[in-house]
C-alpha cells in the first residue's frame, strides 16, 4: 500500500523557485601569459619597420626534405640556405645539384668526420641528432661544441676553398641519415654553369666585406693608441629594404536574435554574455598566432643562429643555461606545461629545486631566476617532442614587441572593437568583433628557441 503523500512535493515546489545560475561557462580559456607580458607598442599607421645596421646575411638556414620510404632527398629550393647559395635562384642548377647528394645511414657511436682529415663534402642531416667534439682543455676529454640535428649542415666551406681540413670530430648521439655531397661534384657543375660562377664571386667578396662578429658592416674604431695617430673615419650604415610587420586581424560576426535581446535579459544581460565569451576565443586565437604564424609568429621568426638542440632529449638545466648564455636580459621563458614538467623532472633527477618568483602576485617556476610560464599554444610534434622559448622583451632593450593598434571606432577593448552591424531581414542583430596585433623580433639574439625538446615521460 502507497504512502499518503503529507507535504509538497520539491519537483512541484521548484515551480515556484526563483533559480540560482552561474553565468556562461566557457572551457579553453587559458591564463596567456605571453599577451600579459609582451610590451605593446602603439602602431597608428597599421604598419611597423624595423631598422637595423646593415648585415651581410649570409645564409645558415635549415635544409627541408622529402621522404619516399627509406629513401631522403632534399627539396632543392632549400638549397639557398646553405651560405653559398643565398638568394641564387637557378631553380633547374639546385635541382641538378640536389640530385648529386647521396645518402648515408649512421649508428649511434659512429665516427662521421674525424678532427684532422680534410674537409672533401657538404654534409647536411636529415634524420637524427650529431655531437661536434673538440679536444678539451687538458686533452683527455672531448669537449661538446655544438649539438646538430634535422637540416643542419656543415662542411660548406669546402665549396669556396680547397685543402681544408676539419677543426672538429663529428660522432653520432643517435642513429640517422645524413646527404652527403662531395666536392668534386660541385666543382665540376660551376665549371659548366656562368650562373653558379657567378654565385660563387658573388659570394666571395661579400665574405671579403669588413664585418663585425654578427655579419654587420663593421664601424672602424681606433683603441689603445697613445699619441697623435691619425683616427680612422667610419659611418653606420643601414639596412636598405627593413622589414615592416602589417598587423594582422582577428574577426567574427557574433549573431544575436532580436527576441532574445529583447526578452531574456534578466537577471543577466545576453548580449555582454555572448560578448564575453566571443573575447575569450579571439584573444585565444590572438596568441596562437603570435606563436605559431608563420609571418609573424615567434616559432617561424626566430633566427637559425638563435636556435639549439638539446643535448639528449629531454630539457635539461644544462640546455636552459645555453639558451640563456646565448642573450642578454632574458624577461621570460615560454614552454609548454608538459615540458615544464620535463624540465623539473631532470631538476628533480639532479636534486635540484629551483625557487619560483613572483610575477604580478603570481608564484611562477623559473630558472636563473628567469620566470618560467606555460604555453599551451606552443605545438607539441608527434606527442612527445616540442620547443621551448625565451625572450628579451621591450624597444628599449631591443627586444620583442607586440604591436596594436588603440583607439579604434568602437573601441571594447584596447586594439579590439565592437561594431554594430545593423539588423537583418531575420530580426538578428549582428555586431562585427575585431582585433589587431602582430609582433616584431626587433634584433636576432632577442629570441631563442631549443627545438627537439623530448617530453615524453620515461614510462611512455
Amino acid at each position: 500500500m502507497a504512502q499518503e503523500q503529507t507535504a509538497l512535493t520539491t519537483a512541484a515546489a521548484k515551480n515556484l523557485a526563483t533559480t540560482t545560475k552561474t553565468a556562461p561557462q566557457m572551457q579553453g580559456i587559458s591564463s596567456r601569459w605571453l599577451l600579459r607580458m609582451l610590451p605593446w607598442v602603439e602602431v597608428s599607421g597599421g604598419t611597423y619597420r624595423v631598422n637595423r645596421r646593415l648585415t651581410y646575411s649570409t645564409g645558415r638556414g635549415r635544409l627541408g626534405f622529402v621522404q619516399t620510404g627509406a629513401q631522403v632527398r632534399i627539396i632543392p629550393p632549400t638549397l639557398t640556405e646553405l651560405p653559398l647559395l643565398r638568394g641564387f635562384e637557378g631553380q633547374e642548377l639546385l635541382t641538378e645539384l640536389a640530385g648529386r647528394f647521396t645518402q648515408r645511414d649512421f649508428e649511434a657511436g659512429e665516427v662521421l668526420v674525424e678532427r684532422g682529415t680534410p674537409v672533401d663534402h657538404v654534409m647536411v642531416v636529415a634524420h637524427g641528432r650529431i655531437r661536434t667534439l673538440g679536444e678539451g682543455k687538458f686533452g683527455d676529454t672531448p669537449a661538446v661544441l655544438g649539438i646538430l640535428a634535422d637540416g643542419d649542415h656543415f662542411g660548406e666551406e669546402t665549396l669556396v676553398e680547397d685543402g681544408l681540413t676539419w677543426d672538429y670530430t663529428a660522432k653520432a648521439a643517435t642513429s640517422g641519415s645524413l646527404l652527403a655531397l662531395p666536392r668534386a661534384a660541385f666543382t665540376d657543375l660551376v665549371a659548366r654553369s656562368e650562373a653558379l660562377r657567378a654565385q660563387v664571386d658573388f659570394y666571395s667578396v661579400t665574405v671579403d666585406l669588413d664585418q663585425d662578429s654578427h655579419g654587420q658592416a663593421e664601424i672602424s674604431l681606433a683603441a689603445g693608441h697613445e699619441g697623435e695617430e691619425e683616427l680612422p673615419g667610419t659611418y653606420v650604415d643601414y639596412e636598405l629594404a627593413p622589414r615592416e610587420y602589417e598587423l594582422s586581424v582577428a574577426q567574427t560576426v557574433l549573431k544575436i536574435h532580436s527576441r532574445v535581446a529583447d526578452l531574456y535579459n534578466q537577471p543577466m544581460n545576453q548580449t555582454e554574455e555572448q560578448l564575453k565569451l566571443t573575447i575569450q576565443a579571439l584573444r585565444e586565437r590572438q596568441e596562437y598566432e603570435l606563436v605559431n604564424n608563420p609571418e609573424f609568429g615567434l616559432l617561424a621568426n626566430a633566427d637559425h643562429g638563435q636556435r639549439i638542440h638539446t643535448h639528449g632529449g629531454p630539457p635539461t638545466p644544462d640546455d636552459l643555461d645555453e639558451l640563456l648564455s646565448r642573450r642578454r636580459g632574458s624577461r621570460f621563458f615560454l614552454a609548454h606545461p608538459r615540458a615544464i614538467a620535463a624540465f623539473f623532472r631532470e631538476c628533480n633527477k639532479r636534486g635540484l629545486y629551483p625557487d619560483p618568483v613572483d610575477v604580478g602576485g603570481h608564484s611562477v617556476p623559473s630558472w636563473r631566476g628567469v620566470p618560467i610560464f606555460p604555453c599551451g599554444k606552443i605545438p607539441v610534434d608527434g606527442g612527445h617532442t616540442t620547443s621551448i622559448l625565451v625572450l628579451r622583451t621591450g624597444e628599449e632593450d631591443q627586444g620583442v614587441v607586440g604591436l596594436r593598434q588603440t583607439g579604434l571606432p568602437d573601441e571594447y577593448e584596447p586594439g579590439l572593437s565592437v561594431r554594430f552591424m545593423g539588423i537583418n531581414d531575420k530580426a538578428v542583430i549582428q555586431y562585427l568583433v575585431s582585433t589587431y596585433y602582430s609582433a616584431a623580433v626587433l634584433v636576432p639574439d632577442a629570441l631563442g628557441v631549443l627545438e627537439n625538446v623530448d617530453i615524453a615521460h620515461p614510462r611512455d
